[in-house]
């Protein structure tokens, strides 16, 4: 089984892994490490990405139109629109996480 069918079939060991990931992120203090080990996991690419959609949720968040967001970070306005909606519901990991960056809990 290849990794495409490894996601495209929502086999179990996603959740599996995706949590035990979670887990062991979740139980260091150390940035640098978390840095490092996800550079070593993604691509240039993903790192890139990843970083452009936490930029994105920032954005979001400071409330900076869709339009100059997507000119600023070369999303596209379908990313905006997923971000919004993930930044607006109740409870969402995207307002837990910038809470936690923003020094509340």
């Amino acid at each position: 089984m290849g990794y495409n069918r490894f996601m495209k079939n929502n086999d179990p060991r996603v959740n599996e892994n995706l949590a035990e990931l979670a887990f062991a992120l979740s139980r260091t203090n150390d940035a640098g490490l978390v840095e490092s080990f996800l550079r070593c996991l993604l691509t240039p690419a993903e790192t890139a990405d990843i970083a452009a959609r936490w930029a994105l949720v920032k954005a979001l968040e400071r409330k900076v139109p869709q339009r100059e967001i997507a000119r600023d970070l070369g999303i596209s306005l379908c990313k905006i629109t997923r971000g919004s909606r993930e930044l607006k519901k109740p409870n969402s990991g995207f307002q837990r996480l910038l809470a936690v960056m923003n020094g509340q809990k």
